[in-house]
């Protein structure tokens, strides 16, 4: 099948895009020279579905190397980069995936990398595996399993094992320790805050930032938020998480009292309509309103598109809506992932350790998916603690191991 990409012609600014993320992926460096001798994925198709930018293409080209036939498509209709797609499709990847995609044609982009009926998968969000189970159910027929990325993919998951219908067994990228403690933190804290500013070009000392959500990824953000100056206002609906951010030293308001005092807004939560209606009305002039969340729900798009007097583009990924009250209010990238749509996502050393994990746990299930029932999965504990250590090891850092002694001592309960 022929590849669907927006133009060839810029595959090599793609491949310089390519280059630059590799040099500073030593884990998925090692482990691309690993699968290049053991070739763990011959014979298999493999159908990638993560923002398709320049990390995102090395773990292609690395499970490539492992012997798997590759299709890539994008996870988000804006995050994908048109001269990396270009750029893998030069390496004997198919690819099917353009940014700015209309809804129908991300939806046939999909389907165009899953029709190779793949044998293993690597989602982002959950839609591959919706797709696999409902009206393209047909092309599931060869899958082995799956790895899924984040948290509204495996809530995703986690409500189709509950209701019984998972079809085959998928691991849940997303709560490895080397995942959620690194990606969702350090590199959703910093990726979320390069996309806000290089869009806007504003300060952010001084300000007071609402962050949607503290969990892992609220966390990053609201830490990055506070190391600019920012006054921090946290929201949430668990009064657990509630209570720790607070003891983290942020204020914590319900949406509808931050609504009235916040400059700029981040949604982290995996829900939708956080900020909805009667949050847009009530906000200052010129807030800034972002999403970090998988999908586009949580800044509510539909509320506001129907209550504004007018809307304008402000800036590049700034869209101004005007409120009944004549206040402007600035959505970016659409209310999708900010750090991705208006930015390059995560830092290349931190999807190191969460496509090291990917890498190692689609070839697992490629030995071991006749042994792993049709649910969802952690990631194994020495595929973990092998990428921690990993990771240690390319930085050049050693740690101390517990003497015999100290190991009986741990164990006993005299």
């Amino acid at each position: 099948m022929e590849s669907i990409v927006k133009n060839m012609s810029l595959a090599d600014d793609g491949i310089k895009k390519i280059k630059w993320v590799q040099s500073h992926m030593p884990l998925l460096r090692g482990l691309e020279v690993q699968f290049s001798a053991e070739k763990p994925f011959k014979n298999l198709r493999l159908t990638v579905s993560i923002h398709l930018e320049a990390k995102t293409a090395y773990l292609c080209l690395v499970l490539k190397a492992g012997g798997a036939q590759v299709r890539v498509t994008g996870s988000n209709p804006l995050s994908t980069q048109d001269d990396v797609a270009a750029a893998l499709c030069s390496q004997g990847i198919e690819v099917f995936a353009v940014r700015g995609a209309s809804p129908a044609d991300y939806e046939r982009h999909r389907i165009m990398a899953l029709e190779h009926r793949p044998h293993l998968i690597i989602d982002d969000g959950g839609d591959l595996v919706h797709a696999l189970h409902t009206d393209y159910a047909e092309l599931a027929g060869d899958t082995l399993g799956g790895c899924e990325e984040t948290t509204t993919g495996v809530i995703r998951l986690r409500a189709m094992e509950k209701e019984g219908i998972l079809r085959f067994p998928m691991i849940s990228i997303n709560d490895a320790n080397m995942k959620y403690l690194f990606d969702n933190r350090y590199g959703t804290g910093q990726s979320v805050w390069d996309g806000i500013n290089r869009t806007t070009n504003l300060v952010v000392a001084g300000k007071t930032v609402v962050v949607a959500g503290y969990g892992w990824c609220g966390k990053g953000i609201a830490m990055r938020a506070k190391g600019f100056g920012a006054k921090v206002v946290v929201t949430e609906v668990n009064p657990i998480k509630a209570i720790e951010a607070v003891m983290d030293g942020y204020e914590v308001l319900t949406m509808e009292q931050a609504a009235l005092a916040g400059d700029i807004f981040i949604t982290a939560t995996g829900c939708e309509k956080v900020i909805r209606r009667e949050h847009f009305i009530t906000m200052k002039h010129n807030a800034v309103l972002c999403n970090a969340g998988h999908f586009d729900v949580e800044v509510y798009m539909p509320d506001i598109e129907r209550i504004a007097l007018a809307k304008k583009e402000r800036r590049a990924n700034i869209t101004g809506y005007q409120m009944p009250s004549g206040r402007w209010l600035n959505v970016l990238a659409e209310g999708r992932l900010v750090n991705l749509a208006a930015g390059d996502g995560h830092p290349a050393e931190i999807m190191d350790l969460s496509f090291a994990l990917q890498a190692l746990c689609a070839r697992h299930i490629a030995l071991n998916s006749a042994g792993m029932a049709a649910r969802v999965h952690p990631v194994p504990s020495d595929i973990d603690n092998l990428v921690a250590k990993m990771k240690l090891e390319a930085l050049g850092i050693g740690i101390d191991t517990l003497t015999p002694e100290q190991d009986a001592y741990l164990k006993s309960w005299r």
